[in-house]
């Protein structure tokens, strides 16, 4: 029988508190088996508490982060001369941007120059060759630990729309337009879900559940409130509601605050 663990925490500064414990058990593990740590991030509003925790902590003990490589979820793209490419990094709504300034920036600027996570070492799939990316993750031996979060209106994992299989690989898709509409939220400065890019490249779903170790659904706030209900009553993957891919995962874990989940205590649905 397929079970999955869900802690539920007062906040989401709680819930990032718990992630950063979790991220950083694993970083020991890789530093003392002497390889890379590969975390696999979103961006977005969900994982800043996390990302914050990490930098509080990583300051705190001084934590030797070079050998981090940070494997991004997806990026907005836009045809040009017959191609995909990535959109502007400098747009506000870049993914890429995003893991500078609000990722890579906040996790090392606590540590010295030596001690961070290098530019280098984040990485973001390539429109033009998306199935490199899948083997680059290979390469780097799969990912420790992937953050996922949630579209608060359809479920979306990555740009993941609903109706895609467990079987999804790293490719170039077309945004729904519940996940255009949510990404208004993720990103302010959009005045509608009409001027939110139509395509990005993304992982997949299948991307996520064959070449991660350990999954961390982070589902935070009231408009996350319908994604935690689905995702606990699935009881299993729903193609509908994508965010239901953490039933499949290795180590797939729920971490909820209260606003999204109500007050219940941590427990394994089954």
């Amino acid at each position: 029988m397929t079970s999955l663990a869900v802690s539920v925490l007062a906040s989401d500064i709680d819930v990032g508190e718990a992630a950063a414990d979790i991220v950083l058990a694993a970083h020991q593990q890789a530093t003392a088996e002497r390889r890379a740590f590969v975390l696999g991030c979103p961006a977005g509003r969900t994982p800043r508490s996390t990302y914050a925790a990490l930098a509080r902590r990583v300051a705190a003990a001084q934590v030797d982060l070079s050998n981090t490589r940070i494997v991004m979820m997806d990026e907005y793209v836009e045809h040009s001369t017959g191609d995909w490419r990535w959109c502007p990094s400098h747009a506000h709504y870049s993914c890429r941007g995003f893991a500078e300034r609000e990722l890579r920036s906040v996790i090392n600027a606590g540590l010295p120059v030596s001690k961070q996570i290098p530019a280098h070492a984040v990485h973001t799939p390539e429109p033009e060759r998306p199935e490199e990316y899948e083997r680059l993750i290979e390469a780097l031996g799969g990912i420790d630990v992937f953050l996922l979060a949630t579209g608060a209106s359809d479920g979306h994992v990555a740009f993941n729309p609903p109706g895609t299989s467990l079987g999804s690989v790293t490719r170039v898709v077309e945004l729904a337009p519940t996940t255009r509409s949510d990404n208004v939220g993720t990103f302010p400065r959009f005045s509608s879900g009409d001027e939110v890019p139509r395509h990005g490249v993304s992982v997949g779903l299948g991307t996520i559940v064959r070449l991660s170790r350990r999954t961390l659904l982070l589902i935070c706030g009231p408009s996350k409130r319908a994604s935690f209900r689905r995702v606990m009553s699935s009881g299993g993957f729903d193609a509908s509601w994508p965010a239901t891919v953490i039933w499949t995962c290795v180590h797939g874990e729920v971490l909820a605050d209260e606003a999204a989940a109500g007050k219940r205590k941590d427990k394994r649905y089954a």
